[in-house]
């Protein structure tokens, strides 16, 4: 679950992307304040715009919100006041995690490429990275797929040079890091760090 906020520029609207693909075709259906957006050709929810948001919660930002379990609550509540129904069964795992890199072999399509198996604590990714400096036994930060980097660009599933990707092991120029060296390569946590972890920002 992806959810943003701009008071400024759009209005008193919550937005929330709940698939990190857009339908080619959608559809959207309005009850009250919420209007829930579905592909046109499967009918699911890939996600809703709750209206007159500051009149069910107190929405603090500007841009991505963080949304956790009271967040969440507040939405069903506003959900239940609409008389609008939707089965709130969503992802809220945290989507910047710390990783472990337990093997980096070369590309066979693309002398640049890397092929990484990460460790994010409970999983095992395989990410193609282009870094110069990735390395085997570094703890570095992955955006997993769904993840909205500082861009914009939602982070997805892939298929690099015929060899299948998931997520982005990321450089401190791309989290816009303060002060972050702008020659390539990626972040490298230094100290001890558990996969998995929460990484903020």
């Amino acid at each position: 679950m992806n959810v943003f906020y701009n008071n400024s520029g759009v209005g008193d609207v919550l937005m929330v992307q709940l698939v990190p693909d857009t339908p080619d075709e959608i559809k959207a259906d309005t009850t009250g304040d919420i209007t829930l957006i579905r592909d046109a050709a499967s009918d699911e929810v890939s996600g809703f715009n709750l209206f007159r948001a500051s009149e069910y919660m107190n929405v603090e930002g500007n841009g991505k919100i963080e949304a956790d379990e009271a967040f969440l609550e507040r939405l069903k509540e506003a959900f239940s006041k609409n008389g609008a129904e939707f089965s709130f069964e969503v992802d809220l795992s945290p989507k910047f995690v710390v990783a472990y890199v337990i093997s980096k072999e070369k590309h066979p399509n693309a002398d640049k490429l890397s092929i990484c198996k990460v460790d994010v604590g409970a999983e095992t990714l395989q990410i193609v990275c282009g870094a110069p400096n990735v390395d085997e036994g570094q703890h570095v930060v992955v955006a997993k797929p769904g993840a909205v980097m500082p861009s914009g660009m939602v982070i997805k599933d892939a298929e690099l040079r015929g060899v299948p990707s998931s997520g982005m092991i990321c450089s401190a120029k791309e989290l816009a890091l303060p002060d972050a060296p702008q020659e390539k390569g990626i972040l490298v946590l230094e100290g001890e760090h558990t996969p998995g972890e929460p990484f903020r920002f």
